[in-house]
């Protein structure tokens, strides 16, 4: 966690865009809400050639979001949605329509809810350019405004840093193992895009941003996820329901085998919670050592610290709604049910 969090870049505030458009990609399904921000800082970007929404079958005001913003600016189009294919998630098949749709050499996916800060996109082509990657995502500022966003919330930085080696990835380009990705904003080479079959090569993935990114690597292109909270931040849920709900559908579907799902769930309990639950001040001060590591660095609440056991229990109990609710039919996500694990 301490080499995480000292070692692993930032998305350089002086990196100058070098002026290349960029087509901008953003999967939209019932985001009436939360699309108008997003579509405004996207336009207010200067390295902005097109941006392509796809409209996954909304059933609310999306699609007349999307054309009130295409009758203010020709950059922006609505991509009518196609029947879902059998075998495909709905994400993934967005993506990859957006992308077959897209004119420029580089290809921004974007969810509905990402929010640019000014001049972001040159900064992050400019970052892509200078280390020579194809894929190059941004892991983003997490925003929390509800009581349970900010104690809960914060954990999943703590899931992730707590294991993945974000400083060894820069040195091991071609280990598809580090291969990491946070969907809130992945720029890729288009080009590079094709040869190594896209989205497409993760159809039936709702994990799909670190599946594309271990992808990528596997088919020998160069891939790395950097520390972009100044140049991107998102509020991926609103609330506990939303919490619940947003990561139920992909906790059991993350892991490929039910062997690294359960020792997974056992590392959590005896190393993350059971020193709290044993009163054993040491190694409990350890974990709350972690915990405001991570808070300093991504600017997390600092009392969500000392409630960790509470998002312990709470996180113990999310992966156990998800495989059972996995193992007894699949998941659902925005009225679509998936059964594969």
């Amino acid at each position: 966690m301490a080499l995480n969090v000292t070692l692993w870049p930032r998305i350089r505030t002086d990196a100058d865009g070098p002026g290349e458009p960029v087509s901008v990609l953003i999967p939209a399904r019932n985001e009436e809400a939360r699309l108008p921000a997003t579509l405004e800082a996207v336009l207010g970007q200067p390295c902005v050639g097109e941006v392509l929404v796809y409209d996954d079958h909304s059933s609310d005001g999306t699609a007349q979001v999307v054309e009130r913003y295409a009758r203010l600016d020709p950059r922006v189009r609505r991509i009518p949605p196609l029947p879902l294919p059998s075998g495909w998630c709905g994400k993934t098949f967005a993506c990859h329509t957006l992308a077959q749709n897209a004119a420029f050499p580089w290809l921004l996916f974007l969810d509905a809810d990402s929010i640019l800060a000014p001049a972001a996109v040159g900064r992050i082509l400019a970052e892509a350019l200078g280390r020579n990657v194809t894929l190059l995502s941004c892991w983003p500022r997490l925003e929390m405004q509800s009581f349970c966003e900010r104690l809960l919330m914060p954990v999943l930085n703590f899931v992730v840093f707590s294991l993945y080696p974000a400083p060894l990835a820069l040195r091991r380009r071609d280990d598809p193992s580090l291969g990491l990705a946070h969907g809130a904003l992945i720029l890729a080479s288009r080009e590079a895009y094709r040869r190594v079959g896209g989205h497409a090569a993760v159809r039936d993935e709702l994990f799909e941003d670190t599946m594309l990114a271990r992808v990528w690597r596997r088919a020998g292109e160069v891939s790395l996820c950097l520390d972009g909270q100044d140049v991107v931040r998102t509020r991926m849920y609103e609330g506990l329901g939303q919490i619940w709900r947003g990561f139920q559908k992909n906790f059991r579907p993350a892991f490929h085998s039910a062997v690294s799902f359960w020792l997974f769930l056992t590392l959590h309990a005896v190393l993350f919670l059971g020193p709290f639950l044993a009163l054993h001040a040491p190694a409990a001060g350890c974990v709350l050592g972690m915990r405001l590591l991570l808070a300093l660095r991504f600017r997390h609440p600092l009392w969500s610290c000392l409630l960790h056991p509470v998002a312990e229990v709470f996180l113990l109990a999310l992966g156990l709604a998800s495989w059972w609710r996995a193992s007894r039919g699949g998941v659902e996500w925005k009225g679509r049910r998936y059964a594969k694990l």
